[in-house]
């Protein structure tokens, strides 16, 4: 079985987050999707923390020293910082 890319994964967490939230499940059924949504959750993570090395090491200069920088995810329309009153 080919592994899963990361936004498989989270598809599949979010599909299990969707039917234990419905409430319609069994309770045998809602403890084994939380089990795998725990599961999934752990891939994610595992994932991401890859990723960020691997951008880490993109980013090493040449004299071995390492510039962390955030990611500045929010949208220019939702900067109100020039906004007066």
């Amino acid at each position: 079985m080919a592994s899963k890319n990361f936004e498989q994964t989270l598809k599949d967490l979010e599909k299990n987050v969707k039917e234990l939230e419905s409430g319609d499940l069994p309770l045998e059924k809602a403890l084994k999707r939380f089990e795998d949504g725990m599961a999934l959750s752990k891939k994610c993570s595992q994932m991401l923390d890859e990723t960020e090395r691997k951008v880490s090491q993109l980013i090493k200069e040449g004299d071995a020293t390492i510039t962390e920088q955030d990611f500045d995810i929010q949208s220019p329309d939702t900067d109100h910082s020039s906004q007066s009153g």
